[in-house]
């Protein structure tokens, strides 16, 4: 009879045997590259909008729009999802991101309805991000505002 930790070990050696393995360094000149893409394409506009006349604020606003929008339309085509899954942490972190994470939910629960499917699944994801985010704003404005105050 076997004792628990042969067992154990046998157990670790199959799922190291059917395991793929990642390619770390790929997966990560992926993301340094696609997410490398999507900010030069964001300071490309950046300037674009500079040569055109705005001021600095409103090329600000412009740029998030467009890469927001893009990647909005981009989830609701389903093609965020591929690019996601060949880029990684690439397409996560730049704002494209968090759009990304508002609009895949509503996509998923739109068949329950405007109220309770779209609505209510909507901040699903960025909830806690736009919660913890403000909590995180008022005690650091708080710290500032009585130690520097």
């Amino acid at each position: 009879m076997k004792t628990t930790e042969q067992e154990k070990e046998e157990y670790l050696k199959k799922v190291d045997k059917i395991t793929p393995n990642s390619p770390i360094i790929k997966n990560c000149i992926w993301a340094f590259c696609s997410g490398g893409l999507i900010c030069t394409a964001g300071e490309g506009l950046f300037k674009i909008f500079e040569s055109l006349g705005f001021s600095e604020d409103n090329r600000a606003l412009l740029v998030n729009i467009i890469l927001i929008g893009t990647s909005a339309i981009l989830t609701g085509l389903g093609l965020y999802s591929k690019l996601g899954k060949r880029c990684g942490a690439g397409t996560i972190i730049p704002i494209t991101g968090f759009a990304n994470s508002m609009v895949s939910p509503s996509i998923e629960f739109k068949k329950e309805g405007f109220v309770l499917g779209l609505g209510a699944k909507m901040f699903s994801v960025a909830g806690p991000v736009i919660v913890y985010g403000l909590l995180t704003s008022i005690i650091v404005g708080a710290i500032h505002y009585f130690l520097m105050g």
